[in-house]
């Protein structure tokens, strides 16, 4: 795809500010879409005339909380504003970013996000969609959630990648001209990954000693699927991309 004009959905995000980062770096012409630039893809507020013109949206719009009734409303609602506004302004597609083990989920964040990709795939626009392990950022969420010099973090193998890396393979999926529409029966959806297995509680430790915490890894981690993901269900499949810095080396470029 030459130079082309993008909507990111969720552009002030974690994500989405490396999405948006990465589209003008290659040339692109870049609508940020989050309420920060008002538009509300729940409301649908300034919705069309953000859409005018654009040719390929990228959701990586999120939910800020794990309650699966509220991110499961959060993400059916968004995603059929998105197609709806999007067919309306001619958009050709939609690129989705999504969660590496998400088709095995049964609650809370997880069973949202998979709602999400049903949503996508049965709706107006063709879809692509990039499974993404944990991202190295989220390390330190784990540790704000727990506000104190000590915390329980569940030893569940990961193979944690840095949001940037993700950016730069969703964007490399949404501009493939080779890339099928939709995915097809058969088919894996792509899937992208840091380049080392090792656990949360051990990248947490990582970080925790540089916050003065102590970080003591727990092994029945009580959190919807938390059986699933101790098995190793957060892992990438065989066919997984694996790319970018582990979380130690991203952690040395940090301030």
């Amino acid at each position: 795809m030459s130079t082309s004009k993008f909507a990111v959905a969720g552009a002030t995000g974690r994500l989405g500010r490396h999405v948006v980062d990465v589209l003008a770096e290659r040339g692109h012409q870049v609508v940020p879409v989050s309420r920060a630039t008002g538009v509300d893809i729940i409301t649908g507020e300034g919705l069309a005339e953000a859409l005018t013109g654009v040719e390929v949206i990228i959701d990586v719009a999120s939910w800020h909380a794990s309650e699966q009734e509220a991110a499961t409303e959060f993400f059916r609602t968004s995603a059929r504003n998105l197609h709806e506004a999007g067919q309306k302004a001619g958009v050709a597609q939609i690129t989705v970013a999504s969660i590496i083990g998400i088709d095995k989920a049964t609650a809370g964040f997880g069973a949202a996000k998979k709602v999400h990709e049903e949503v996508h795939l049965s709706d107006l626009l063709p879809v692509r969609i990039l499974r993404a392990a944990q991202f190295h950022e989220f390390v330190g969420q784990l540790l704000d959630w727990q506000q104190g010099d000590v915390a329980y973090i569940p030893t569940w193998p990961s193979q944690f990648v840095a949001a940037r890396t993700v950016a730069e393979e969703l964007v490399d999926l949404a501009t493939d001209p080779d890339a099928p529409a939709q995915p097809t029966p058969g088919t894996p959806i792509p899937e992208i990954a840091g380049p080392r297995e090792e656990t949360v509680a051990d990248v947490a430790e990582l970080l925790g000693a540089r916050r003065n915490i102590k970080v003591v890894g727990v092994d029945n981690f009580d959190v919807p699927d938390a059986e699933y993901a101790a098995g190793g269900g957060l892992l990438p499949s065989p066919h997984a991309k694996l790319a970018g810095p582990t979380f130690q080396e991203w952690l040395g470029t940090q301030p």
